[in-house]
């Protein structure tokens, strides 16, 4: 009985493992890199609007993603996984990819589901959020604690040169007062998503324009 018990442990271990690299070795929402720009040049050339072909797996390519594989009568998930990847490509997943961090991708995915809720000040759910309550409800979905104000998230974490920003790290702005006073999270491509006080939920770029000029610097909460 004890080595059945075992020998079933095993099994349940291996098949976990073998599922866990196997959906880490998918694109999904939160990828980014040269492999994507061919995903999306590919649906691009089958007539699926992905917008920008810029290497970053947002909402507009994982809507795409979708409309193919409605199309091919796969399951539609807005996944790149082995069946879809085949059917898009003619060829097979690449077996070892070195794709954005798990959290990244949770992250990232949650970010962007909420897009178009309402700004609402002192918010902190899909009812309506405001800038901190945003990142902090996101980044909670992901199993992350951060302090609630943008100022206390800022001074809280680990600073990050402009240069070796990564997808998921928080960008802060000064804007009404001296100080960090804005946060979002970046998407990479020089953008960010946020909860603007005019828009709700929505992207905007961080190094130029408005924001740009309000640019203070940027945080990483976890590896």
């Amino acid at each position: 009985m004890y080595f059945r018990k075992l020998a079933t442990f095993v099994a349940a271990a291996a098949l976990s493992c073998f599922s866990f690299s196997t959906a880490f070795a998918d694109f999904a929402v939160g990828d980014r890199g040269m492999e994507v720009i061919e995903i999306q040049k590919q649906l691009a050339v089958l007539h699926y609007n992905v917008g920008e072909i810029d290497g970053v797996f947002g909402p507009a390519t994982e809507k795409a993603v979708k409309d193919f594989q409605t199309a091919k009568g796969l399951k539609v998930d807005g996944v790149v996984n082995d069946a879809t990847y085949r059917n898009l490509l003619n060829k097979e997943l690449p077996p070892d990819r070195y794709g954005n961090h798990m959290m990244t991708r949770n992250i990232l995915k949650t970010a962007f589901s909420m897009l178009g809720v309402p700004y609402s000040f002192g918010g902190m759910s899909p009812g309506g959020f405001d800038c901190s309550g945003f990142v902090c409800y996101v980044y909670g979905k992901a199993g992350i604690s951060l302090p609630r104000m943008a100022d206390s998230q800022y001074y809280s974490l680990t600073h990050i040169p402009r240069a070796n920003l990564q997808s998921g790290d928080l960008v802060f702005f000064e804007t009404y007062c001296p100080g960090p006073s804005h946060v979002g999270i970046y998407i990479g491509d020089g953008k960010f998503i946020h909860a603007s006080s005019s828009k709700g939920i929505t992207v905007s770029e961080v190094f130029t324009g408005y924001w740009g000029a309000r640019y203070l610097g940027a945080g990483r909460a976890y590896n």
